[in-house]
């Protein structure tokens, strides 16, 4: 099969959050960039659509915030827990946040990286390619010179060679796999079902809510006119529960938040559960010579607290801020793509450091719990912050901004933008 090869400056492997933003920046930058990505479309359920303070700043700073708010969204400016009784308390209340932004937007991830596209493609450095497949990797000698790929459409293949090769392909980076890089996993006891239930405009959830009792957990997210829904199982338990069958997980359903026993018929089959296998880990090194690992592919997150992606995009904000100058002088050393892990390994540390926390102290005991629901009262530090709503803005920062938030470089600002949609 004919095999042909061409030269980009930055490649950027993964048009998720991280690889989108990080493109967008560098082209902006001056940079050649050019971003692959294996499907054809954006167009996949029950991904991250958590869009969060600091990205919305990072939105505003890229002139882009005026366009991002005419994407569809639902904005959510509390988090809360579901009681017994029908009781709800507030665990993190936005609004106290500081700076303009005090939300999270729930919006479809496809409709947020179409938006990062669309800009992209008024940039004359930059170039997404969609259908295109990443294989392998090319060396010479131990540094990484490019990749190897394959269309889907026609399988066509080909090389792509590069200054740098950016990995942003997710937990399961086919990249970090192929340079061995080491991987410290921490493990987790859950896994997710991820499925969809109708939502009524007078519902007592209307910001993102949990629920949390004995032997099983269940999160409900505002979408509209549905609620994205997140059931908890301990981890390896998939097939057993789903060997079940879908009636009974309905009932589990109803035991955790009766008042949704009026629309579990929507769920037909355990097909419409789909697994999220949790991954809670950390690579020792993000970098090999000619190769950089971002995000998930550096760092896959917990879904607890939904702050994989506003890790990934702030890692791909420091990394155009540190990499766009040695990338327009054709000089990109190790030295250099070290400093991208130690400006973002704090944050990532702290982040996984109290996701693990939770996992052991609270989801684990739950989970691993055999009792039933029962009226088990209000926890300690939730009813304390009740009694001082001003508790309520830490989890709310952590959640909304993070550690460490990073800001658009001044080369990648621009004015309030029309983004004529694709």
């Amino acid at each position: 099969m004919e095999r042909n090869s061409e030269r980009t400056t930055c490649l950027v492997v993964g048009g998720g959050p991280a690889g989108m933003v990080l493109g967008l920046l560098l082209a902006r930058g001056g940079v050649e960039v050019t971003v692959l990505e294996k499907h054809g479309d954006f167009l996949r359920d029950f991904r991250g659509d958590t869009v969060h303070a600091s990205t919305l700043t990072l939105m505003d700073e890229l002139g882009l915030g005026p366009a991002f708010d005419q994407v569809p969204h639902q904005d959510v400016d509390k988090i809360e827990a579901m009681l017994d009784g029908g009781r709800q308390a507030v665990v993190a209340d936005l609004k106290r946040l500081p700076g303009p932004n005090k939300r999270v937007a729930m919006v479809p991830q496809w409709d947020f990286l179409d938006l990062l596209a669309d800009a992209g493609r008024l940039e004359p450095a930059f170039t997404l390619r969609m259908n295109t497949e990443v294989t392998g990797i090319t060396k010479s000698g131990n540094r990484v010179t490019g990749v190897k790929y394959r269309e889907r459409v026609d399988g066509h293949e080909g090389e792509i060679a590069a200054d740098l090769v950016v990995a942003a392909d997710g937990r399961s980076s086919i990249l970090r796999d192929a340079v061995n890089l080491p991987v410290h996993s921490f493990g987790a006891p859950m896994d997710v079902w991820w499925f969809r239930l109708p939502r009524n405009g007078d519902e007592p959830v209307v910001g993102g809510a949990g629920r949390f009792s004995a032997g099983s957990a269940m999160v409900l997210i505002p979408r509209g006119d549905y609620f994205q829904c997140a059931f908890l199982i301990r981890k390896g338990t998939d097939q057993q529960l789903r060997a079940e069958g879908v009636e009974r997980f309905r009932e589990r359903v109803v035991t955790l938040v009766p008042w949704l026993a009026d629309r579990v018929d929507h769920i037909t089959s355990m097909d419409d559960a789909k697994l999220l296998d949790v991954k809670l880990d950390r690579l020792r090194r993000w970098h090999v010579d000619g190769l950089l690992c971002i995000g998930d592919a550096a760092h896959a997150m917990s879904p607890v607290g939904g702050v994989g992606i506003n890790l990934a995009v702030q890692d791909a904000v420091a990394a155009a801020r540190l990499l766009a100058k040695p990338l327009r002088q054709g000089v990109v050393t190790s030295a250099a793509l070290a400093k991208v892990r130690r400006r973002r390994l704090f944050p990532t540390v702290v982040i996984q450091t109290l996701q693990r926390i939770i996992h052991r102290v609270f989801l684990g005991r739950k989970l691993g719990s055999t009792e039933t629901v029962s009226a088990t009262g209000t926890p300690f530090l939730l009813g304390l912050a009740q009694k001082l709503p001003f508790l309520q803005v830490v989890p709310a920062y952590v959640i909304a901004i993070g550690p460490l938030p990073e800001h658009a470089p001044q080369f990648a600002r621009r004015k309030p933008q029309t983004i004529v949609r694709s």
